[in-house]
């Protein structure tokens, strides 16, 4: 008897190496296994490479590898992957807290009437919080169309007047609502708690949490387009790789040397100084415990925080847009926790993917608590209902917990930019990869390759070989990209034209 179970045990292990080498068969006859196992960690070579990259002395306000004529690799001096002490330059910028103070800004206005309307529906009245003219964020036939009274929308869909204070505000395209704030992103999306909006005598505060690596362009774009609606920005950088693997704390370098300045007042600098244990085996141990740490860390060193202010996370290549957000924060009446559709694109926004990317994303600071436990990776697993939490705060709050999402796939409400880098910029992305996300492309030489990797940008390419077929795109679109990288178009060139394609095809696909 004892013989059978060793048996059996030992063809059900057989079988399962079987089954294991077949599914990652593919992945496997890329490898030149000769080559890369007689080094026990191909990486460092390349992330020597890199890191004296980034070290590279002329810090300007962008990152010296923003355009590909600057990044010749032969032309890298590496240095030592090691770093001194971050400690040294953090100070006690690490532990310093926030007072969240209360928002002022005049965003909804009076009218000689008496009816409360969103700022942007007064044409004569300069607008607020920069939020004036934006064209992008309009669907092509709406941008057509004279402004309409709520009245007249409403008469439209065939709904009663509800009272004279209808008749009050005028909605510019783009607009919706009683009150004229509410985006088309909301106005189109499936909240279902539409008609119950109304707008809040204080504002919310908006705490957007990110984990950096190197995505510094896409930062700077992300705090342009969300400095007047965000509040406090919880920035976490690690002096390790998801991989495992040291690194220079180059936003901090960035951070301390003044690029920031415009916006540091609502920076709150989180510092991950360890790595997970057994992160290096399973990498979805360091890449969750990257947003449980953020969350953690950031919302303890905030004083001042309310129930019912907002919390938002993203990684750092999500960038949601303004509209969405400063609806969160200024009306009263959306459930929660809400998700936020996405443009998706692939190494620069000229390769547009089909569909949105539908990530959720925040909830307000009550929920986090009480539901989440401060963890921001069980936010965006989408299990709410199954938190132990749950059915408390509902009762204990009187809310509805009920998803929805900002948008739809065809009003998109932010920018999903995914290896959207330099062909340096996706090398480093490929060598810190976190060592879980199977295949790790980092891993194989030829597709840390800079010649292959610039192919892979013309083409729209992917490491596995495969080419996909992308609809036109052309940067005059409806939400191509965020309206700071479209007013810097230059700048942020290599970003919106493929840098690799023949000059009669730059600006699309």
């Amino acid at each position: 008897m004892k013989m059978r179970r060793h048996r059996v045990f030992l063809i059900c292990t057989v079988g399962l190496c079987v089954i294991s080498f077949l599914h990652y068969y593919k992945a496997l006859h890329y490898v030149s296994l000769l080559r890369e196992l007689s080094a026990p960690y191909p990486n460092i070579k390349s992330f020597i490479m890199v890191t004296g990259f980034f070290w590279k002395e002329g810090s300007t306000l962008f990152p010296v590898y923003h355009h590909p004529k600057n990044a010749a690799v032969n032309k890298l001096q590496p240095r030592h992957a090691s770093t001194p002490d971050p400690l040294e330059s953090l100070g006690g910028l690490h532990r310093r807290t926030h007072v969240l103070q209360d928002d002022r800004s005049p965003y909804f206005v009076r009218t000689k009437a008496g009816a409360l309307c969103f700022h942007e529906t007064l044409k004569a009245r300069p607008s607020v919080a920069g939020l004036g003219q934006r064209r992008i964020l309009q669907k092509p036939d709406e941008s057509k169309t004279p402004a309409k009274s709520v009245e007249e929308s409403g008469a439209a869909r065939g709904k009663p007047k509800r009272g004279k204070r209808l008749v009050k505000c005028v909605c510019r395209p783009g607009w919706h609502g009683p009150y004229c704030g509410v985006p088309t992103m909301v106005y189109h999306s499936n909240l279902p708690t539409k008609e119950r909006l109304t707008p809040r005598e204080t504002p919310r505060r908006v705490i957007n949490a990110i984990n950096v690596n190197h995505e510094f362009d896409l930062l700077h774009v992300r705090f342009r387009e969300l400095i007047r609606a965000v509040d406090l920005f919880l920035v976490c950088e690690s002096n390790f790789t998801a991989y495992g693997e040291r690194r220079p704390l180059r936003f901090l370098h960035m951070l301390l040397n003044g690029t920031y300045d415009y916006v540091r007042h609502k920076i709150l600098y989180v510092f991950l100084d360890h790595f997970p244990e057994g992160g290096r085996q399973d990498g979805w141990i360091a890449d969750d415990y990257l947003r449980t740490f953020l969350t953690r860390d950031g919302m303890a060193r905030i004083a001042g925080s309310r129930p019912d202010d907002v919390f938002l996370i993203n990684d750092a290549d999500e960038i949601p847009a303004q509209e969405g957000i400063l609806f969160l924060k200024l009306f009263d009446g959306w459930t929660e926790p809400f998700a936020i559709h996405m443009r998706k694109s692939l190494y620069g926004f000229f390769w547009k993917q089909l569909g949105s990317l539908e990530v959720v994303s925040g909830c307000t600071v009550g929920m986090l608590r009480d539901v989440y436990d401060n963890d921001g990776i069980r936010l965006r697993r989408r299990e709410y209902y199954t938190m132990p939490g749950f059915r408390k705060y509902e009762n204990d709050t009187g809310h509805i917990l009920v998803q929805w999402s900002i948008g739809s796939p065809f009003h998109f409400a932010g920018w999903h930019c995914s290896w959207c880098f330099t062909p340096e910029g996706i090398h480093f992305k490929l060598i810190s990869a976190q060592n879980g996300d199977f295949p790790r492309w980092g891993d194989y030489e030829d597709k840390r390759d800079l010649s292959y990797i610039r192919e892979l940008i013309r083409t729209g390419g992917w490491f596995d070989g495969s080419v996909q077929e992308y609809p036109p795109s052309d940067s005059k679109e409806h939400m191509y990209a965020p309206k700071y990288m479209l007013d810097n178009y230059d700048h942020y060139r290599y970003l919106l034209e493929n840098p690799y394609a023949k000059q009669s095809n730059l600006g699309g696909a």
